[in-house]
């Protein structure tokens, strides 16, 4: 069983036989807590090289693919509970984005292809920045403050502005630095790039996420060969640490922060929600990479390899791409964070409640033998 499972195991049965141990931390706080520092850690040390050839199919499985999913969950819900469509976009929404702590933690227990653990963990991190956009908006349109048109409008600025103040901040990280040769002042610069960044951006409407990712990846790009060797195994071994600490905390406070109640009343509603978010992953998976994947390996053996081949996911993959949708504190932090004075609200959140418990101990303890059944290893 992996640890993050365990993790969310206790917590629950806290939860359930336990003394009320809920903290008062408000989910806002939560999110720029873990959020910045599991996000910088793991941009940092992605090898861009390996990411290179998979960027197309991570930023479809992270942007794209995110709208797509929570727009099939909403259907589903729709016809199948007494949510409305906005209702059900809204929990789409924070169950559409896989989590990057329980991605992180399962996979780093598990033997995949550098290429594609690096492609499930980058999907992980952008998903996460479409998400809480899309999240937002609902709320928004929830409350009668948007538009469809003007909710779409909203979603591109906060994306792409996210990631145009992650790439100047970035790249002003990666100049500062230069000038600097004392590793703890180099391993200080990190800690405000990774936290000030995301704080700036959501301070200014922007997402949060996007830019502390493309941030991060600017200043490892640019900034590594700059660092004093000291500063890189400072920074390697403290950030490390750090996203381990983060990660255990996280899965203890899922687990806690799962009422039961919630989930014994919605139990029809989960299944429902279950079904959707698999038969939509597949979609996009199977239907838009799988298909996608296709088309190009068979104009590269056409044109005999003048269209980039490597570029193609292998079939086998496919298989642990649609099983990797794990989702875990993001999901529920957003759900916690619904006002309270939303109609369904308990209903909502106990069907994200449910598709979260699902993901994490189904998926998660499982995920092992996906890998090792689909031959993941050998289609390297």
């Amino acid at each position: 069983m992996p640890a993050s499972v365990g993790l969310v195991l206790v917590g629950l049965a806290i939860s359930i036989v336990g003394p009320d141990v809920r903290l008062p931390i408000s989910p806002g706080l939560l999110l720029a807590v873990v959020l910045p520092g599991l996000v910088f850690e793991a941009a940092f040390r992605t090898d861009l090289a390996v990411l290179r050839p998979s960027v197309v199919s991570v930023f479809v499985l992270a942007i794209p693919g995110v709208v797509v999913v929570a727009a099939i969950v909403a259907v589903v819900l729709t016809i199948t509970t007494s949510l409305s469509p906005t209702e059900g976009f809204l929990v789409g929404a924070m169950v559409a984005a896989t989590d990057p702590a329980a991605v992180l933690s399962t996979f780093r227990g598990v033997s995949v292809p550098p290429r594609l653990a690096t492609m499930v963990e980058m999907e992980s991190l952008v998903n996460d920045g479409t998400g809480i956009v899309l999240f937002s908006l609902a709320i928004e349109l929830l409350g009668g403050g948007g538009s469809v048109g003007g909710s779409i409008a909203a979603f591109v600025v906060r994306m792409l502005g996210g990631a145009v103040l992650g790439a100047a901040v970035g790249w002003l990280a990666a100049r500062v630095v230069r000038r600097v040769d004392d590793h703890l002042a180099e391993l200080t610069i990190t800690v405000v790039l990774a936290y000030g960044t995301y704080l700036v951006a959501e301070a200014l409407g922007m997402s949060g996420v996007i830019a502390t990712l493309v941030a991060a990846s600017a200043f490892g790009a640019l900034a590594r060969g700059s660092l004093t060797r000291q500063a890189v195994e400072s920074i390697d071994v403290v950030w490390e640490f750090v996203a381990f600490l983060l990660t255990a905390a996280v899965f203890l406070l899922v687990g806690v922060s799962i009422a039961p109640e919630a989930l014994t009343s919605a139990a029809g509603a989960i299944g429902w929600g279950i079904a959707a978010i698999l038969v939509a992953r597949a979609a996009v998976v199977y239907g838009v990479i799988g298909a996608g994947s296709a088309v190009v390996s068979r104009l590269a053996t056409r044109r005999g390899g003048t269209i980039d081949g490597a570029a193609a996911v292998p079939r086998a993959w496919l298989h642990v791409l649609f099983w990797a949708g794990l989702r875990g504190a993001v999901s529920v932090a957003l759900a916690l964070s619904i006002p309270s004075d939303l109609p369904n609200r308990d209903l909502i959140q106990g069907i994200t409640f449910g598709i979260v418990l699902f993901t994490l101990i189904v998926q998660g303890s499982t995920a092992g033998l996906v890998v090792r059944r689909s031959g993941a290893t050998a289609a390297a």
